[in-house]
This record gives structure tokens, C-alpha cells and sequence, in this order.
């Protein structure tokens, strides 16, 4: 068995997911082919994972691959971890919008932050997936970049990839919730549904027992509030919890970032994203020191999905995960045309999505409000038509809260114009009117 793993400069989650395959008995035999733009992150992440091997066995190859096509050859399973722009266009994605009172925590799923990411990101993915239909067609794409629903509906529109989006959003909050309501995390029942960051426990229950009711007790003690105040004033509001964390949800509706105020009253950490970038960097430079020093990398288990999914393809034992797909009648309340994430069962058949049925009407409404944007992004980066861009960070809920058509006209172009050479596919596009507009102005 073969796994490529595409940015595995990301050297952190690189380590995480290696050591997750190899901690499986029935792949510890794996073949890992590691690919990077940077050769020095790609010479770090293969010296970690000959030290994850080594401590395991050594049963296992790893090559490394400055070649993206010659590691993407007869692979059966193929991880993207990639970030196109790395920390530099992160900062232009945070700095360019604050300059028009425009303040964000995440800006990689939504937001203006989400839609250039998504916009720098696509035209690579689809360059990829078109390696991949000529040198391992049969392969599974399991992605774990963001803004994972875009480039998701992305890559399932336009190739004919075998592809999921994978997130640790639902876990993540069910460890939370358990945490909230003080019981263990393996006794927790429950039923989610909706997009990526923004999908609802329809269902939370101990023993067939509803536990909402609970919840909503624990929310009235002030230090488990103070935990997660977005979330749970949502939750006031929706009667439903969100799988993504409160700065994530933050800057997903129009509801708590336009005043400094809200700002701080619910604890919204700004610019997080930019602290987390620069905690990246400093990991990296830690591993580096590591290997260097010659010490060495334990096989640890986590709870991310993708070495489960393998497992179980490879395997046959049935695992049921969240996954980001295609709306193919999963969700019949939400369009065909946008990327759902729900429950799937995974054997040796692959990823098979669960038909979930309708959305409550009002959360419905409220993913439409995400996926709206979502939609528009991905025609843009399709087309080519840069008005498509304009119109998407017009609807996007945060930046229609805080600016005006104008303002956001003036900043879409000075992002535009910021990225520059990243955005180069896309902007040899045929529609260019907005941009005229707007340097006429």
C-alpha cells in the first residue's frame, strides 16, 4: 500500500497522521511518498518519519519527492495537507482587510480571509487531482486543507477524483460537550449534520436519553459559559450546538465581530489565526532541532480520520466518520450543488455518505448563508469571471455587517492585487468589469 502525502513540509500533521497509520498492525508495512515545494521542510518531514519508522519496526519505506507527479505515481491514497502562500498571504488576508475596519479570528473557511484562500487554493488542488487521473486514477484523495467545502465542491464538480474532506471538528466538540456535562466522552450519543464548521448536533443523548436539556443547564454555570460563549449564544438562539469552535463561529455570522464591544464581551480572539500561523513556524523550527539532535519520534495515536478510513478500505471493518462530500440527496434541504458534511460509512466498499433527510428549517437558513459564498467562490475560481469574487465577499455575512458596497469593492481589489501571481490562473479570466469599475472609481 501506498500513501502520498502532498505538503508534508506541514511537518506537525504530517508526524500526526504517520504516526497514526503505523500505529494499525495491518499498516506498518505502508510505502509513504512525501512531496513538497520546499526542500528543506520536505528533507525535515522525511528524516520524522524515518524516526517514526525506525521506532516502529522498520517495516515500512518512506521517499521523499521534490516532484509531485513521480510521488503521486500508483499511490492508493493521497493526503493533502497544503497551504498555498504559507504565512506571508495569511498575513495579507488578515492585514489588508483591517486597514478597512474589517477585524477576523480565523479567515480560512469563510470571511474574505476564506474566499482568497480558496482562490489561491483551488487552481492547485485541480492541478493535483489532474495528476492524479493520469498516474493513479484509482487513488482516494483525502483532503485536510481549508476552506475545506470549497474546495471540496471544487474538486467533486470538476474531476473524477474519489475524494473526502476530513475535519476534527466533530470530535473535537464531543469531547468538549462531554467535558460540559461531565461525563465521559465514549457515552455520548449523537446524530451531525450540516457544512464543514458549521454542522449541528441534531441529536445528543447518554443512554437513549436527550441530553439537550442538560446542556443547557451547564450553560448557566459561568466558568462552562466562559468556555465557549459564541457557541452557546448561538445555541440560545438555534436550540442546536455547533461542531466549530466559538472564534471559527464568530466570524460566520454577522452577529459578533462588528463591535468592539461584542468583541469583548464574548472573548473573540482576534488575529488568532496569525498567532497560530507563527506557533506553526516555531513547531516546525522545534522538529528540525529534533531531528537534528538525533531524538527520537514516538508512534502516537490521534483522533484525526484519516488512518481509520485507510484501515478500514484496507481492512474491511466497518467505521462510520464525518466526512465532506457532495450533496447527492444527503441533505434535502440544502442544494445539489455545495458540499455537506454528514456521516459515512467506510469498509472495504470506500466512503459511502448517510442520507440524513431534512435540516430543522431555521439551521438550513442558516448554512445557506456559509454555502451562498461557498458557491459563488468556486464558480469564480472555475470561470475565471472575477465579478463572481466581488459578489462573494458582498454576501458573506461578517464583512456585510461591517462594510460598505464601496469598501468592499476597494479592499476585494486591493486583495486582488496583493496576491498577485498567486491568483494568476485566475485571473486571466474573461469578466474583469468589477475590477474596472472599481479603478475607475
Amino acid at each position: 500500500m501506498k500513501v502520498t502525502i502532498i505538503g508534508a513540509g506541514s511537518v506537525v500533521f504530517a508526524k500526526r497522521l504517520i504516526s497514526d497509520i503505523l500505529s494499525f498492525p495491518e499498516l506498518k508495512e505502508t510505502t509513504f511518498a512525501l512531496t513538497d515545494i520546499n526542500p528543506e521542510r520536505l528533507q525535515t518531514s522525511e528524516k520524522m518519519a524515518k524516526s517514526l519508522i525506525e521506532s516502529n519496526g522498520n517495516l515500512a519505506h518512506v521517499k521523499a519527492f521534490l516532484d509531485r507527479k513521480s510521488a503521486l505515481e500508483n499511490a492508493d491514497y493521497v493526503i493533502n495537507l497544503i497551504q498555498v502562500g504559507m504565512h506571508e498571504a495569511t498575513l495579507l488576508d488578515f492585514e489588508i482587510p483591517k486597514r478597512y475596519g474589517l477585524k477576523q479570528t480565523i479567515a480560512d473557511t469563510l470571511g474574505v480571509g476564506g474566499v482568497f484562500r480558496a482562490l489561491r487554493t483551488i487552481p492547485v488542488l485541480l492541478d493535483i487531482c489532474r495528476d492524479m487521473e493520469e498516474v493513479c486514477p484509482d487513488a482516494w484523495l483525502l483532503n485536510y486543507t481549508n476552506p475545506m467545502a470549497m474546495l471540496i465542491l471544487a474538486i467533486q464538480k470538476e474531476t473524477s477524483i474519489k475524494s473526502v474532506g476530513l475535519c476534527h471538528s466533530v470530535q473535537n466538540t464531543a469531547e468538549e460537550l462531554a467535558s460540559y456535562l461531565k461525563i465521559p466522552v465514549q457515552e455520548l450519543e449523537y446524530k451531525v449534520a450540516g457544512i464543514n464548521h458549521m454542522a449541528w448536533f441534531l441529536e445528543l443523548k447518554r443512554n437513549g436519553i436527550d441530553l439537550y436539556p442538560d446542556l443547557f443547564l451547564a450553560m448557566e454555570d459561568e466558568e462552562i459559559y466562559a468556555k465557549d460563549k459564541v457557541r452557546f449564544e448561538m445555541m440560545r438562539r438555534l436550540n442546536y450546538f455547533i461542531t466549530e469552535s466559538s472564534e471559527h463561529m464568530s466570524e460566520y455570522t454577522p452577529y459578533f465581530i462588528k463591535r468592539d464591544r461584542l468583541i469583548k464581551e464574548f472573548d473573540i480572539p482576534i488575529d488568532e489565526y496569525i498567532k497560530r500561523s507563527e506557533d506553526n513556524l516555531n513547531h516546525f523550527s522545534e522538529t528540525k532541532r529534533m531531528i537534528e539532535r538525533g531524538q527520537p519520534f514516538e508512534v502516537q495515536k490521534s483522533h484525526e480520520y484519516g488512518a481509520p478510513i485507510i484501515h478500514s478500505i484496507e481492512t474491511g471493518v466497518n467505521r462510520e466518520i464525518w466526512g465532506n462530500v457532495l450533496n447527492t440527496n444527503l441533505i434535502t434541504n440544502l442544494p445539489e450543488n455545495a458540499c455537506v458534511e454528514v456521516p459515512c460509512l467506510v469498509n472495504k466498499q470506500g466512503i459511502q455518505p448517510i442520507h440524513v433527510g431534512d435540516l430543522p428549517p431555521h439551521l438550513a437558513a442558516m448554512n445557506m448563508t456559509n454555502i451562498n459564498v461557498q458557491q459563488l467562490v468556486v464558480e469564480a475560481a472555475l470561470t475565471g469571471n472575477i465579478d463572481y469574487v466581488y459578489q462573494a465577499v458582498m454576501l458573506d455575512p461578517h464583512t456585510a455587517s461591517v462594510l460598505s458596497l464601496d469598501e468592499i469593492w476597494n479592499m476585494t481589489k486591493e486583495l486582488i492585487d496583493a496576491h498577485g501571481s498567486s491568483l494568476q490562473t485566475f485571473t486571466k479570466g474573461r469578466n474583469l468589469s468589477f475590477k474596472g469599475k472599481v479603478a475607475a472609481r
